[in-house]
């Protein structure tokens, strides 16, 4: 056991030790999950034959009792504890989630425990604020002084709301430019905590946006081609996919063939090649792209016209381009270098 976790665990230990009924320890070490998993107020009332308000009942009065004597001074180890929390906070950006939280402390293996008897020293603590989880938001602990659990989610909804507004994903340092904080990193910390946010890229936007939070293959491959910002080959794109920071990246080079034929929003430009529909590129054949090309055009066009306005759409050879020209019932040659649409 490395030191942090030794220094926390002794704070719980010495916590638990000034609660002097067993009866009153049993049920914060059950509630908060201390000597195994967390439990309910009907499951503890069960276990120790009394009503689900009467736990609740002892479990408020227990934890006041314990936030009194963290406040005096009374268990010293907390202290030690409370510093190691507080430190790693300020280095997070003053609030984190407590799965964040736990991996700064302990390392990457930090257990489920360690995670809760995070949650266990910021419940007690008064220089320490817990954002309780829901629907909305992520269980997280913060540093006191910067807000209460009011004032925590009412900095988060108003992140929320300015993405909301600007109807698309941000950089942290657009962000930083409009909202009145002093580092970036607040801004991070604050957004992570909220389970309506979703970050890709270095961009932040509403959590059902495909585009910072892509569920699906479709939206993945979306991603990676607006990313690029230049048509691939559907191998690169299973490849990029799978070097991504997506949750889900394990594909098949056939399942992302599927998708890009079954979505308008891919577009066909040549062997395997795709593009978005959305930088001006049409489905159709060669001919088809020849023919739309003319129809545009009030006066025939050069060769040289033509291949050059083809291949801003299409990945094809020229001598592929030249090859459709010569199609007779489709183009007719107005002179020796220019073509107009057949009649």
């Amino acid at each position: 056991m490395d030191q942090n976790a030794e220094v926390i665990a002794k704070a719980i230990d010495d916590s638990l030790k000034i609660i002097e009924q067993d009866r009153e320890k049993e049920i914060i070490s059950r509630r908060f999950g201390l000597s195994g998993s967390k439990e309910t107020l009907e499951q503890i009332g069960d276990m120790l034959s009394i009503t689900r308000e009467r736990v609740r009942q002892l479990e408020k009065a227990v934890l006041i009792r314990l936030r009194i004597s963290t406040e005096d001074g009374n268990i010293p180890e907390f202290v030690h504890a409370e510093k190691i929390i507080i430190k790693s906070l300020a280095e997070l950006g003053k609030i984190a989630k407590v799965s964040d939280l736990a991996v700064k402390i302990f390392g990457d293996d930090a257990s489920d425990e360690q995670r809760l008897k995070l949650s266990f020293i910021g419940e007690i603590s008064s220089n320490l604020t817990v954002v309780e989880e829901n629907d909305n938001y992520y269980n997280s602990i913060g540093i006191a002084e910067y807000g209460d659990e009011k004032t925590l989610k009412h900095k988060i909804d108003e992140i929320i709301s300015y993405i909301r507004k600007n109807k698309a994903p941000l950089s942290l340092d657009e962000l930083y430019n409009t909202l009145n904080y002093e580092h970036p990193d607040q801004i991070r910390a604050l957004a992570s905590v909220s389970k309506n946010l979703a970050t890709l890229n270095g961009l932040w936007g509403l959590a059902k946006w495909p585009t910072v939070n892509p569920k699906n293959i479709r939206d993945k491959i979306y991603v990676v081609l607006e990313e690029k910002r230049e048509p691939m080959h559907f191998e690169e794109i299973a490849e990029a996919i799978k070097n991504s920071d997506f949750r889900r990246k394990n594909v098949t080079i056939q399942a992302i063939h599927n998708e890009l034929i079954k979505d308008s929003r891919f577009v066909l430009i040549g062997r395997g090649i795709y593009a978005l529909d959305s930088w001006g590129y049409k489905r159709g054949t060669v001919s088809e792209t020849i023919t739309d090309i003319l129809k545009q055009s009030k006066t025939p066009l050069t060769r040289e016209q033509i291949v050059k306005r083809v291949l801003a759409s299409r990945k094809v050879k020229e001598t592929t381009i030249l090859l459709n020209l010569q199609n007779k019932k489709l183009f007719k040659k107005v002179d020796k270098n220019s073509y107009t649409l057949a009649e």
